[in-house]
């Protein structure tokens, strides 16, 4: 992997988990000797970080991590929407079934594992990103995958605002679960339909949370 390729993901990931919080300033000397990289691949990696509307100069600071736009939740949510919900149809019209099996297997297992009391939260999250990342290549548009995953870095940075729910964990699950099994049976409109589900009570949840739990 190139240095600068290396800090971005670094970076993204510490944006998007808070490690970094908004207003953090990305001061080039500092980063470079914490990521071990020089300050060329840094400023790549800033730059690719700036289009994503991850990070933005600042009065003269330099480039500090952006706000997460809290404001913007239910805008989001309606890109996000049209945008999962074609996917799915996609998915489901153009799949390789034996990969959404395969994902399939996995998610009946997480769903007892949740169902046990047991979140296993990071192994969760793991999976669904690889279920995503299946649905992107099954679509085959590139176009709409690009556009699709600058809507989900965002949502990812509101996710980990809201506090983890086990029993919207559980729900998530399933929920999940329906979309897969659409999917591999080939359902267009019911994979929509259960992403358009899925995606309802995503965003109820969050803004719940929020409500219960103000920043």
């Amino acid at each position: 992997m190139r240095a600068s390729d290396r800090a971005y993901s670094v970076l993204r990931e510490q944006i998007i988990d808070g490690e970094l919080a908004p207003g953090t300033l990305l001061a080039e000397v500092e980063q470079s000797s914490r990521l071990g990289v020089s300050r060329t691949p840094l400023r790549e990696a800033l730059s690719r970080l700036a289009a994503d509307g991850l990070v933005a100069a600042h009065s003269g600071r330099g480039l500090v991590v952006t706000d997460v736009p809290l404001t913007r939740i239910a805008e989001l949510f309606e890109v996000r929407s049209a945008l999962e919900e074609q996917a799915a149809r996609l998915a489901a019209r153009r799949r390789d079934p034996a990969v959404f099996e395969g994902l399939q297997r996995e998610l009946r297992q997480a769903h007892e594992l949740l169902d046990n009391g047991d979140p296993v939260r990071h192994e969760y999250y793991e999976l669904v990103a690889r279920l995503d990342a299946a649905i992107d290549d099954a679509v085959q548009n590139p176009l709409l995958v690009s556009t699709l995953a600058g809507v989900r870095t965002h949502v990812a940075r509101i996710r980990r605002l809201s506090h983890d729910d086990p029993e919207r964990l559980r729900e998530a699950a399933r929920e999940h679960l329906m979309i897969v099994d659409a999917i591999v049976d080939g359902s267009e409109s019911l994979a929509a339909h259960a992403t358009q589900l899925h995606l309802y009570r995503s965003l109820k949840n969050i803004l719940g949370s929020m409500e219960r739990n103000p920043q």
